[in-house]
C-alpha cells in the first residue's frame, strides 16, 4: 500500500475514531433542545418603566436628604416617570441648593427653575435609555444565575423579539413549572430599615403621633406581626442596608425550629449595618423583601456580618427565597407573555421519528446511488455515514444543542452529502467516457469539482450563519446542525470519498482502467 494511501486512512480512521468518542457515553453525550427533552419556554417582558421610575424616584429622595443634611428645607415630590420636583427651596439659599442639586443630579437629570422656590428635574434621554437596556441586561444576568442553580442543564436565557425589552427562556428537562416561574419572577428587592412605629393593625394608629400625616422620610407598608397576622409598619423610606450589600445567603431554621433564611453582608454592608444596630439599640429593624414587612426583630446589641429573616416559610419556600437572594434581585418586575410546556414524551416521539427518517433516507439514498452508480454507491454511503458521525461529534463537543429543527438540518446534511457525490461522479463518468484510465479519470473529476463544491458550501456556510446570528432557538438548532454538516461534508466528500476509490485502486493493476460507477 502506497505511503501516502496509509497516512489518508490513518487520518480517516482517527477523525472517525475520535467523533465516535465525543458523543458516546460516558465520554459526553449530546444536549436534547427544549423541543426533544420537554421542559419550560417562557417569553418575559421587563417592564423597563420600572428601572426609570426607580432612578427618578432614588434621586429624589436623595436630593431630599442632602438637602435636609445641608440645613436646607425643601419637599420632593415626583410628577412623572422621568420628572420630579423640589418645592419650598428658601430664597436665600437657592444658589446653595442649585450647587447642591447640580452635584447630585446634572449626570442623569436637567435641571430648571421654575420660580416661586421650585426646581423641575427631567431625566436626560440618554440616560432613560441607558436604564431601560440595562434593566434587560441584568433581568438576563439575574436570571441565568437563578436558574444556573435549579440545576437545569442546557438552558437558554437570551433577548427575544424586536422590541429590546424581552426575553426567552427555556428550561430542558424541568418538572416543576410553577416553581421555576417562582424563583424566575420574584423580584427579590431586600431592604433592613428601621421601624418609626407599629406593627398596627390599621393605618390611622400608626400615625396618631404624627397628626395623622406621614412624614416625608417615612412610609408604611403592610407585613405579618406575631400574634397579629395582618399588621402596618410605618417604617425609614432610606434603608439601612439593602440587598446590594449580602454577601451570601442559605435556608436554615430558627430557634423554634421552623424554617428561616440567614444571610451575610459583604465588608461595605457589615459596616453600615453594624453602625445601624449600634446607634439604635432597643428598636426595631424591620426585614423588608419585596415591600413587605417579613418580621421587624428588636435590636439588642450591635450586629455586623450576619442576620436571620424568619416568617411563615415551608423548607422549599426557605431554600427558593435563599437561592433568589443569592442571585440579586430583579431591576424591574417581568410579565409573562408566553408559556408552553413540552412534554417529555413528545419529545422521545420526535428524537423517534427523526433517528427513523434519517435511517429511511439514508437507506434509500444509499439503495438509489447502488442502483444508479453500481460499486460506488458504496463509496457514497460511506461518506455521507461518515459525514452523519463527524457531524454528531461536532455538536457534541462543542456543546450545540440538537433540538427538532435540528434533526431537519441533519437530514438535510444527507442529501447535501449525496449532492457533492452525485457532482463527482458525474465528472469522473465523463473523463472515462474520453477514454482515460481510471485513476487519471478519479484525479481530474475530483479536481475540477473542488471549486464546486467549495463555492456552494462557502455561500451556504454564509447563510448558516446568519440564521444562527439573527435567528432564535428552533432557528438556531437548525442553523447549527446545517452548519457543522458543511464542515464535515466537505472532507468527507472531497478527502474522505477520494481516499476510498485510491484504496480500491491500488488492488488492482497500474493499468487498470474499469471502474464500477
Amino acid at each position: 500500500m502506497q505511503k501516502n494511501l496509509r497516512w489518508k486512512l490513518l487520518v480517516i480512521a482517527a477523525v472517525t475514531g475520535l467523533s465516535i468518542w465525543s458523543f458516546t457515553p460516558p465520554s459526553r453525550k449530546i444536549a436534547l433542545g427544549l423541543d426533544l427533552k420537554g421542559g419550560a419556554h417562557f417569553v418575559l417582558e421587563v417592564k423597563t418603566d420600572d428601572a426609570v421610575r426607580l432612578e427618578t424616584e432614588t434621586t429624589s429622595e436623595q436630593l431630599r436628604v442632602a438637602a435636609k443634611e445641608a440645613n436646607i428645607a425643601i419637599t420632593t415630590r415626583v410628577t412623572g416617570l422621568e420628572t420630579f420636583l423640589a418645592e419650598g427651596v428658601p430664597g436665600g439659599m437657592d444658589q446653595q441648593f442649585r450647587v447642591l442639586a447640580d452635584q447630585l443630579t446634572s449626570l442623569a437629570f436637567t435641571r430648571e427653575a421654575t420660580g416661586g422656590g421650585t426646581h423641575t428635574f427631567n431625566m436626560r434621554p440618554n440616560i432613560a435609555v441607558q436604564r431601560r437596556t440595562e434593566a434587560v441586561t441584568q433581568s438576563i444576568q439575574t436570571i441565568e444565575r437563578r436558574i444556573n442553580e435549579l440545576g437545569v442543564s442546557e438552558p437558554t436565557v437570551a433577548p427575544y423579539g424586536s422590541t429590546d425589552n424581552q426575553i426567552l427562556v427555556q428550561l430542558p428537562g424541568l418538572s416543576d413549572i410553577n416553581r421555576a416561574k417562582n424563583i424566575i419572577g420574584q423580584t427579590a428587592v431586600l431592604e433592613l430599615t428601621l421601624v418609626e412605629a407599629g406593627p398596627a393593625a390599621d393605618q390611622a394608629s400608626l400615625l396618631q403621633a404624627f397628626n395623622g400625616q406621614v412624614p416625608p422620610d417615612l412610609e408604611i407598608i403592610g407585613g405579618a406581626a406575631p400574634g397579629m397576622g395582618a399588621a402596618y409598619y410605618l417604617i425609614r423610606k432610606v434603608p439601612a442596608v439593602t440587598g446590594r450589600d449580602l454577601r451570601n445567603s442559605r435556608p436554615t431554621l430558627d430557634e423554634f425550629n421552623t424554617p428561616a433564611v440567614s444571610f451575610s453582608l459583604n465588608s461595605e454592608g457589615a459596616v453600615k449595618f453594624g453602625r445601624v444596630t449600634t446607634d439604635n439599640i432597643g428598636r426595631s429593624l424591620a426585614i423588608v423583601l419585596d415591600n413587605q414587612v417579613m418580621s421587624a426583630p428588636r435590636i439588642d446589641g450591635p450586629i455586623e456580618r450576619e442576620g436571620r429573616i424568619t416568617g411563615t416559610f415551608t423548607p422549599q419556600e426557605a431554600s427558593d427565597l435563599a437561592l433568589v437572594l443569592r442571585s440579586g434581585a430583579l431591576p424591574a418586575s417581568l410579565t409573562y407573555l408566553e408559556q408552553r410546556e413540552v412534554g417529555p414524551s413528545l419529545g422521545a416521539d420526535s428524537i423517534r421519528a427523526g433517528v427513523t427518517a434519517s435511517i429511511v433516507g439514508l437507506l434509500l439514498v444509499t439503495l438509489f446511488m447502488l442502483s444508479y452508480y453500481r460499486l460506488a454507491g458504496i463509496n457514497a454511503f460511506v461518506s455521507v455515514a461518515l459525514n452523519l458521525v463527524i457531524l454528531l461529534g461536532f455538536m457534541s463537543y462543542l456543546g450545540a444543542v440538537m433540538t427538532l429543527p435540528g434533526i431537519a438540518g441533519f437530514i438535510l446534511t444527507i442529501g447535501m452529502g449525496v449532492d457533492s457525490n452525485v457532482l463527482i461522479f458525474e465528472r469522473i463518468r465523463e473523463e472515462l467516457a474520453s477514454k482515460k484510465g481510471a485513476r487519471q479519470a478519479i484525479a481530474a473529476g475530483f479536481d475540477r469539482v473542488l471549486i464546486t463544491i467549495i463555492d456552494t458550501h462557502v455561500a451556504s456556510l454564509i447563510a448558516a450563519a446568519f440564521l444562527f446570528q439573527f435567528g432564535t432557538g428552533p432557528i438556531r438548532g437548525f442553523a447549527t446542525t446545517l452548519f457543522f454538516g458543511l464542515i464535515a461534508n466537505v472532507f468527507t466528500a472531497v478527502f474522505v470519498s477520494r481516499t476510498v476509490f485510491e484504496f480500491v485502486l491500488s488492488r488492482r493493476p497500474a493499468g487498470a482502467t474499469q471502474l464500477s460507477i
